[in-house]
C-alpha cells in the first residue's frame, strides 16, 4: 500500500473514530432516560457529577475510560455496547462469569431492562450459617440443571432436584441455597420489575 493508501486508511479509521465518540453522548441520555434513572441519582451510583454528566450526554465533553467504566457498571453493560463499538463479526457469546458472595453468577442475556437470564452454580454448603430470608422487587424463575437446591419460599421448603422449576413473586420473603455435597447448577429468569417470562404452548387439537 503506498503513501496515500495509508493516508486514506487513516482517514478512514479517524472518521470511524469520531463517529464512535460522537455518538456515546446520545446514546448514554437514551440509556439513561429507558432505565427512568436521573442525572442526580446517577450522579450519587456512579460519584461523577451532575454537571460532567451532562456534558457527557450533550457532547461537551469527551468520554474517557475513567469515565465510562462507572457508568458501564451502573447500567449493567458492557463498555463495547455502552460506546457503540463496530461488530467484529464474530458470532461467539463471551460470557464473563461474576462472583457473587460463594456463588459464580454467568449473564445469558445483555440487554439492560426486562427478564433477563443467568446461570448460577452453587458451590456445596452454600450459603453456609442460618438462612436469613429477605424480600425484594421481581420476580423469579429457576430452574435446575443440575444438583440440588433448597429453597425456602414464605413457610414453603421445597428440595428441588435437576428438572424442577420453581416461580415466584421475589416480594415473598426467601433463601436460595445449596445444602449438599456437590455443585448445584441453576438456570435463572430474572424479572427486576416484576415482569415475568411468557411461556407458549401448543393448543391441545
Amino acid at each position: 500500500m503506498g503513501a496515500m493508501g495509508h493516508d486514506q486508511e487513516a482517514q478512514r479509521e479517524s472518521r470511524t473514530t469520531a463517529q464512535v465518540v460522537d455518538g456515546v453522548g446520545p446514546r448514554l441520555r437514551t440509556l439513561r432516560q429507558r432505565q427512568d434513572v436521573t442525572l442526580a441519582a446517577l450522579a450519587e451510583r456512579t460519584g461523577i457529577s451532575v454537571s460532567t454528566l451532562s456534558r457527557l450526554e450533550s457532547g461537551q465533553r469527551k468520554p474517557t475510560l475513567e469515565l465510562l467504566l462507572p457508568l458501564a457498571q451502573a447500567y449493567q453493560v458492557p463498555l463495547d455496547d455502552l460506546v457503540g463499538a463496530p461488530r467484529t463479526g464474530d458470532p461467539r457469546v463471551h460470557l464473563k462469569p461474576e462472583r457473587h458472595g460463594d456463588r459464580v453468577v454467568v449473564p445469558l442475556t445483555r440487554r439492560t431492562g426486562g427478564v433477563r437470564s443467568f446461570k448460577q452454580l452453587f458451590p456445596p454448603n452454600s450459603p453456609g450459617g442460618e438462612p436469613s430470608l429477605r424480600a425484594h422487587e421481581g420476580y423469579e424463575w429457576l430452574y435446575v440443571l443440575s444438583g440440588r437446591l433448597r429453597l425456602l419460599l414464605g413457610e414453603h421448603d421445597l428440595d428441588l432436584g435437576p428438572g424442577e422449576v420453581a416461580e415466584f413473586d421475589t416480594h415473598t420473603p426467601h433463601w436460595i441455597g445449596n445444602v449438599t455435597d456437590e455443585v448445584t447448577e441453576v438456570l435463572c429468569l430474572y424479572g427486576p420489575q416484576g415482569e415475568r417470562a411468557h411461556v407458549r404452548s401448543r393448543p391441545v387439537s
